[in-house]
């Protein structure tokens, strides 16, 4: 196998993108997809089976796992309808990937066409993907990534992540992961993680107690989340390269953890003083300062992506309700005023709303809101209990627990509350999902 410290610095440097051919079309100039349209078209794209490049058993199998990943990360963004493959008119084995018979993918309904060939020998696999515009019959994107065959997913979320940059003007939700809480296995509460679109589930935590409310860091590094493990519920803030934990364990709780965006700091409500409050804390759980005090009590941040400003979960007016306190003045500006009963707040990608769990008639739905308080949409109806939404990287997409099929689950919708899927496939309950920022790796 050779040596692993050796293995693992190679591993590092895989996604080097070799241009083979440059981009045609700048993000900016390519307006195509109109991402704040509730009503969108899906746009049709082909995908057909990547060319190996010699036919060994190696390439074949990239051949068909490939592309059916790419077409994949692509159906899930809920902007592309990916066209079946028996409709094809051709055989793309035997076509050449740089220069597509564009009739061919017009007639049945192409917009847009991907393209791939790949390389595998001696423990290495090259891919090189384009992306064609069927209409204007031209090439948008072309690129080679070159790596150990055990990277393809990450070169084929690479891809996906160009083809967004340059449609949408921003790279997607590829690069980021899902955490969230479950019983699966052992039956308690365990931190678990997932990729994006949910797959990929793996257990972080074991330490056979209750755990909740998990948050990752903007480095994707750390999680925060708030466990039972020490008889009450402490702050713990975990590595996820070594597993080394901090804990903050003072007198009282520590309970919902919230990352500051780009920074080395995060939020969570302590009650050692008294009713639980707000307070800023380094990464390694050292308290900076109190952020918020009142009279009630003040849980659930969420920052502003710039970090300006916090949304919060206060009851000084009596009842659960939404506040946005500015960082820097400290002035409190109420946000929820219909319902009796508003929480779990997250601050949307983009700047402009939050979304956020509201009970009305005994059952928890999602609600979106303006951060001036406007515009209030709820995007779940009639269909169980729907609690703790979090936005995607991107602003697209909203994650979610619900109760609709029995037992809590985790699914996702779009922005607009259309679309809406089971996520996670596992026993158990899933609760409490996060998504986290993009993290490249």
């Amino acid at each position: 196998m050779g040596n692993p410290a050796v293995r693992l610095k190679i591993i590092g440097m895989l996604l080097i993108l070799l241009i083979t051919g440059e981009t045609a079309w700048c993000a900016g100039k390519y307006d195509y997809i109109d991402i704040s349209n509730p009503m969108m078209k899906k746009i049709p794209i082909a995908v057909p089976l990547f060319k190996p490049i010699s036919g060994n058993t190696a390439e074949i199998q990239t051949s068909d796992s490939g592309s059916k990943q790419l077409s994949n990360f692509l159906g899930f963004t809920g902007y592309f309808k990916v066209i079946d493959r028996g409709a094809f008119l051709i055989d793309t084995a035997q076509s050449d990937v740089a220069i597509p018979q564009y009739k061919a993918w017009t007639t049945v309904g192409a917009e847009f066409l991907v393209t791939g060939a790949a390389a595998s020998q001696d423990n290495q696999l090259e891919l090189e993907l384009r992306l064609f515009d069927t209409i204007n019959q031209r090439q948008l994107i072309g690129k080679k990534y070159t790596g150990h065959p055990d990277d393809q997913r990450k070169m084929i979320r690479r891809f996906c992540s160009e083809i967004m940059m340059l449609l949408i003007g921003n790279s997607g939700i590829f690069d980021s992961q899902i955490t969230f809480v479950s019983t699966s296995g052992s039956g308690n509460k365990e931190i678990f993680i997932a990729e994006f679109d949910g797959s990929d589930a793996r257990q972080i935590t074991n330490n056979k107690s209750i755990n909740l409310s998990p948050d990752m860091s903007s480095d994707g590094k750390y999680v925060a989340y708030t466990s039972y493990a020490g008889g009450k519920p402490d702050l713990y803030i975990q590595s996820l390269s070594d597993r080394k934990i901090s804990v903050v364990d003072k007198k009282g709780m520590a309970i919902s953890p919230a990352w500051v965006p780009g920074r080395f700091e995060l939020a969570a409500s302590l009650s050692f003083s008294g009713d639980p409050e707000i307070y800023l804390l380094t990464g390694n759980g050292k308290i900076i300062n109190k952020i918020i005090e009142s009279s009630g009590i003040d849980l659930s941040p969420s920052f502003s992506p710039d970090g300006k400003k916090m949304a919060f979960v206060s009851r000084r007016a009596g009842s659960p309700q939404i506040y946005i306190q500015d960082m820097e003045s400290g002035k409190v500006d109420r946000v929820t005023f219909y319902g009796n009963n508003n929480t779990q707040p997250d601050w949307s990608p983009k700047g402009d709303k939050i979304v956020y769990t509201s009970l009305d008639k005994n059952v928890f739905n999602i609600v979106v809101i303006s951060v001036n308080g406007n515009g209030a949409v709820q995007l779940t109806h009639g269909s169980g209990d729907n609690e703790s939404p979090s936005w995607s990287p991107d602003g697209s997409m909203i994650v979610f627990s619900s109760t609709r099929e029995g037992v809590s689950k985790i699914y996702v919708m779009t922005a607009f509350g259309t679309d809406q899927r089971r996520l996670v496939d596992l026993s158990g309950q899933q609760s409490e999902p996060k998504w986290s920022p993009n993290v490249t790796n």
